[in-house]
């Protein structure tokens, strides 16, 4: 009896641990559409209207695709563009140029600033971010060297108020909240680690700072995030080739999602169950051999999971009026 106790004990800590740590297939993202952006970015899918945003940061265009039309709109940014939000306002959406926060109407293409956030220091831009559970964006920069951290991590509210959170960050990227609200996950890509932050919803500040995941150089660097409906954390690994699946309760990684370009930047989930994951990527910072093996680098990409994401949190309604560009 005791031997047979001991074989049944021994075989479920191996499920557990197979469970944790190896997926049951090869994954592969498939094309989803085909365009050669430079260095796509920003993935965010509006559960409202059922489109993706995703942004173009060097070609300096904010997209809007549909999956069910397999249409791309572009609307050209005077600026790089670091990031894009959808705000609750209707046809409104929170974008990041190189000098400030902005409130773009999809429909008319007027801007407007809604904060001048790090303006006036010009070694560095604003990049990746999202929103807190509490509609506040949170918004990093990076340093144009990438090698000095002279970038900080924001907090935007709907008035345009600002607040720096964090500072020394060198390429601030992926940022993602639990599904309690009580835990931030974030990243600064150089140090190839994502860190956890406890969250306060009351007072939209964060603590006890923490390495939940290190990511060994060789397999890529962190760079857009996205988390599912259990908590683990998707991320898209620069010089990877893939969608690197992890969980930052042990730190491990589950699973690895190919894709068919060098540098994966960013992903969300979509679609109608929030189990397809959308997968941005760039063109930018490969070999010509790389060129070769890769020729749709720059595109969409998609795969198909068991796995569902959440609803990603909406920009607060803005409280500032948009004004024509003719009028700026």
């Amino acid at each position: 009896m005791k031997k047979i106790t001991l074989f049944v004990l021994l075989i479920a800590l191996m499920s557990c641990k197979t469970n944790d740590t190896t997926p049951t297939k090869e994954l592969i993202a498939e094309l989803e559409y085909k365009i050669p952006a430079k260095l796509g970015e920003g993935a965010f899918w509006d559960y409202k209207n059922d489109v993706l945003y995703w942004i173009d940061i060097i070609g300096e265009s904010l997209h809007i695709y549909s999956p069910k039309d397999k249409t791309d709109k572009e609307i050209k940014m005077p600026a790089p563009i670091g990031t894009v939000v959808p705000s609750e306002e209707e046809n409104k959406v929170i974008v990041a140029l190189n000098d400030g926060v902005y409130v773009v109407d999809i429909t008319t293409e007027d801007i407007t600033k809604l904060t001048d956030v790090e303006a006036e220091n010009k070694g560095t831009r604003l990049n990746d971010g999202k929103c807190d559970p509490n509609g506040n964006l949170w918004i990093g920069s990076m340093d144009y060297s990438q090698t000095n951290p002279g970038g900080g991590l924001y907090k935007v509210d709907a008035s345009g108020k600002t607040d720096k959170m964090l500072g020394n960050i060198t390429i601030s990227n992926g940022i993602v909240w639990s599904k309690d609200n009580k835990t931030m996950y974030y990243i600064d890509t150089p140090t190839t680690n994502i860190r956890a932050y406890d969250f306060d919803e009351t007072t939209n500040t964060i603590s006890n700072e923490r390495v939940v995941v290190t990511i060994p150089k060789e397999e890529g660097f962190p760079d857009g995030m996205a988390i599912d409906e259990n908590d683990m954390l998707w991320v898209g690994l620069w010089n990877g080739n893939c969608i690197a699946n992890y969980n930052p309760q042990t730190g491990k990684l589950i699973q690895k999602i190919k894709v068919p370009a060098h540098n994966v930047t960013s992903c969300a989930f979509g679609g109608e169950d929030l189990d397809i994951l959308y997968i941005t990527t760039a063109s930018l910072d490969m070999t010509d051999a790389e060129k070769k093996q890769y020729p749709m680098a720059g595109s969409l990409f998609k795969i198909k999971l068991k796995t569902k994401g959440v609803h990603s949190a909406f920009f607060k309604k803005p409280v500032i009026n948009t004004i024509p560009k003719d009028e700026e």
